[in-house]
């Protein structure tokens, strides 16, 4: 294990969040990662593409009502990816003290 284990998917602290939190949560909607992390519809909506252009997140698009309703999900490679750069990063911060 060491620094080419991490992932440059999950190097800004949006796709880092949106990561941790799916990978707690398994799927959230849009408006719920938006209030969580804070952020803009379009910073999101651009994150969010990109993680699910690697694979990492899937989309499930809906109504509730009238209203949409987006439900993202971390894949099962989303997941492994992740656990495998926190591993790294665990192992980078243990062995550089």
């Amino acid at each position: 294990m060491n620094v080419e284990n991490l992932n440059k998917a999950f190097d800004n602290r949006i796709r880092l969040g949106i990561m941790s939190i799916l990978v707690v949560n398994r799927e959230m909607n849009f408006n719920s990662l938006k209030e969580m992390l804070q952020v803009t519809d379009g910073n999101l909506a651009s994150h969010l593409k990109g993680l699910e252009d690697t694979g990492y997140l899937s989309v499930n698009k809906g109504f509730i009502g009238r209203k949409t309703n987006t439900i993202y999900e971390i894949t099962k490679n989303g997941e492994k990816a992740f656990r495998e750069h926190l591993d790294a990063l665990e192992f980078l911060i243990k062995n550089t003290r």
